[in-house]
């Protein structure tokens, strides 16, 4: 997967019709569009955005098996992180969660089944611990990112609790879309449906990947240190689950888990099962 990813020497263009889902990446970095046959580089110089910094955002949310390893992070230029994600936070609350209410309010609007009714307070009581846990990122976890990104590693443990929250938000995601799978009546308005469940499921892969920045680059690990989510995968790994009932029980996918194996090796030296049963064990993570 390595020889694919994108490059600097691209056209901007390219990369874009490579994954359409980046059109939606460009106003968090505040590019238009129109950039011609310009690359990559040279539309990021015309930005005053740093390269690295904007290919490894893309790579991130275009390659399920791709997570930036400690030597790249060290040569990535992360000063624009925090200001990405928050012009993400903002593209959350003022586009995402009204787009997708939307469409619920306008199915709720064409009948008057209870069904569409308990759909709507169940969204808005999501819609608001969306917000809130945004606002306490901002307000709480990212002047702890700013340290961990001026080289204060004393902010890790604090961070490294906020973003385990993440998980929450992505079960109820799933849990919505599952209810609108299973109960919204077939009478109501097919095109409103539809657009409310791909809103649901582009906001979803939005929201896993925003994680994974997060987690990756935000809060950078120790070489040779498992991040909790590595931890997590091992643990399940040392019990005998394969990747895709790791990916069902931890609601990621399987390129995830396998990228997450990938780093235990890499981190531990270890390659079987066996193996990292018994680091598992001698870690004192499963008895």
């Amino acid at each position: 997967m390595r020889n694919k990813l994108f490059s600097e020497r691209m056209k901007m263009a390219e990369l874009v019709a490579a994954n359409n889902n980046i059109i939606l990446l460009l106003p968090r970095f505040g590019i238009r569009l129109g950039f011609g046959d310009c690359t990559v580089r040279e539309v990021c110089a015309e930005y005053g955005i740093a390269t690295d910094f904007f290919l490894l955002i893309c790579n991130i949310y275009s390659f399920d098996d791709y997570l930036p390893d400690n030597d790249e992070l060290a040569r990535t230029d992360l000063s624009q992180l925090i200001p990405y994600l928050t012009a993400s936070h903002r593209y959350y609350i003022d586009e995402r969660l009204p787009h997708m209410e939307r469409h619920l309010n306008n199915i709720a609007a064409s009948g008057g089944d209870r069904t569409a009714q308990v759909l709507k307070r169940y969204f808005e009581d999501y819609k608001r611990e969306v917000r809130e846990h945004l606002e306490q990122e901002e307000k709480e976890l990212f002047p702890y990112l700013h340290k961990l990104l001026t080289g204060d590693k004393t902010a890790r443990s604090m961070a490294n609790g906020f973003v385990q929250s993440h998980t929450n938000l992505k079960d109820r995601l799933s849990d919505l879309t599952q209810i609108v799978y299973k109960y919204i009546p077939g009478e109501y308005m097919t095109e409103e449906v539809v657009e409310l469940v791909f809103g649901i499921l582009q906001f979803a892969e939005d929201i896993e990947k925003h994680s994974i920045i997060e987690e990756r680059l935000l809060i950078p690990q120790e070489e040779g240190e498992l991040s909790d989510r590595e931890t997590e995968v091992l643990v399940l790994v040392a019990k005998g689950l394969s990747s895709k009932e790791i990916a069902e029980r931890l609601n990621l996918s399987i390129h995830t888990v396998n990228s997450h194996r990938k780093h235990i090796t890499e981190k531990t030296g270890i390659k079987s099962v066996a193996g990292l049963t018994v680091y598992a064990t001698l870690h004192n993570l499963i008895n």
